[in-house]
């Protein structure tokens, strides 16, 4: 693996000095990060899942409107009665006839609130989802950019398997001639061997950072893909990075869990208006018609049906007086739920501070350790190649070839890491400040 990144998997892309292998054939797709987010949009399911959130928002406000409407609903009752005690006929059909409409005058302005309500949670699910994206976004490239650099482990790796392997067949070679002892050669033997074996392992990391974004993506386990490689360049990598205070104000006018929270303020005020209300009089308009039929009575169907027919308007008042304290218990609540919204508000400006800070702090880290890198890499080679000639004619100790090659390594791999937590890190404050990021 390479470096521990706060959401922190992963990273790399090719040195400007080393060859990138090909890992994939004709048959395989090659997936850029903008196909993959693209393919994202449409696939991940928490994605989806929030898509679906906006569309339920959507429906509670569909609701909030309708409650301007008035109600008419129509209603009817059958019935069979038996009176074995009357004096006339005992048995009787009964029917009735009922269509009625109301309509809500003025409830203290609760249907306001709720409509006023439902649109701010409207906008607050786009954000939501817009949130969600962001967070898919950056674990892609987390993903993404592990891949990378797992792929040049395995390239890097596999260079230095070939170089081990040739100083063990010359060391061999030595020792057939009796130049160098069998302790000597088994020393250089089992370091190609271990070289092999780090190709290996590389290489099962690298499936396991394919498989990683895979699972991102919503990819069956049947799918092939490989990534584009990028390489960035070293003026790139050693850029300066835009003043921290400009960054943090962008990175407040555009981050969407700052206006979710922001939203979600201004959701529990319209709350608390609405739970006032339920203190205030409810007027009420109602009118109806309707009409029935007794088997009994004087008249048949038609005759009853028309005479009984009848008309009724009314209006109606109601003063809540005592409700056992459920309008104070919801004002506090509302009021409760505000506070706790402002103070989502605040942690999450901490937040985006702390990690913008983070991000400098690595940055500043990183090309130091890269510009210190860039030296001990080039002395680490040369002085390797130059083992490495010497001991092709036999004037250099195995012991000494072993501790030229250890150093490269680790040369090699100190500068990886620097050059790509300096690239990840300009890429999350590049994403922060706009919230978009390319490669």
């Amino acid at each position: 693996m390479f470096l521990n990144y706060r959401m922190r998997g992963v990273f790399t892309l090719a040195l400007s000095w080393f060859v990138l292998p090909s890992y994939a054939d004709d048959s395989i797709a090659i997936w850029s990060y903008n196909d993959c987010i693209n393919h994202a949009r449409t696939n991940n399911l928490t994605l989806r899942k929030s898509i679906l959130s906006e569309e339920s928002a959507a429906i509670s406000l569909e609701k909030a409107q309708g409650e301007w409407q008035p109600s008419l609903d129509f209603g009817t009752n059958q019935g069979y009665s038996n009176a074995p005690w009357s004096n006339g006929n005992s048995n009787a059909y009964t029917s009735n006839y009922n269509l009625n409409a109301s309509w809500t005058v003025w409830d203290g302005g609760k249907r306001e609130s709720a409509i006023r309500r439902g649109k701010t949670d409207v906008e607050r699910s786009r954000y939501a989802t817009d949130n969600t994206l962001r967070n898919i976004r950056t674990e892609i490239l987390s993903a993404y950019i592990n891949i990378l650099y797992n792929k040049e482990t395995v390239a890097v790796n596999t260079e230095l398997a070939e170089v081990s392997r040739a100083q063990a067949d010359r060391a061999k070679q030595m020792m057939e001639s009796g130049k160098i002892s069998l302790v000597d050669y088994q020393q250089l033997a089992t370091q190609a061997e271990q070289d092999n074996y780090n190709v290996v392992s590389a290489t099962a990391q690298l499936n396991t950072a394919r498989m990683q974004l895979k699972k991102l993506l919503e990819l069956g386990i049947d799918s092939s893909f490989d990534v584009m490689p990028y390489n960035f360049s070293e003026q790139e990598v050693l850029a300066e990075l835009p003043p921290i205070d400009e960054s943090y104000q962008l990175a407040l006018d555009t981050d969407a869990l700052m206006r979710y929270n922001e939203l979600s303020v201004d959701i529990a005020d319209e709350d608390i208006k609405a739970a006032r209300a339920s203190g205030y009089p409810q007027l009420s308009l109602g009118a109806g018609v309707g009409t029935g039929y007794y088997s009994n009575s004087a008249g048949g169907w038609g005759t009853q049906m028309k005479q009984g027919f009848n008309e009724n308007i009314s209006l109606s008042v109601s003063v809540p007086i005592f409700d056992r304290k459920s309008t104070k218990t919801a004002v506090a609540q509302a009021k409760v739920s505000k506070l706790s919204s402002q103070l989502d508000i605040e942690s999450r400006k901490i937040e985006i501070a702390q990690t913008l800070e983070s991000w400098y702090i690595d940055m500043e880290s990183s090309r130091t350790r890269y510009t210190s890198g860039l030296q001990s890499l080039k002395s680490a080679k040369l002085s390797d190649e130059l083992a490495n000639e010497k001991f092709k004619v036999g004037y250099v100790e195995p012991t000494e070839l072993l501790q030229t090659h250890s150093a490269l390594i680790e040369a090699q791999r100190e500068l990886l890491q620097a050059k790509y937590m300096s690239v990840l890190a300009r890429k999350m404050v590049e994403f922060l400040r706009t919230g978009d990021v390319t490669l």
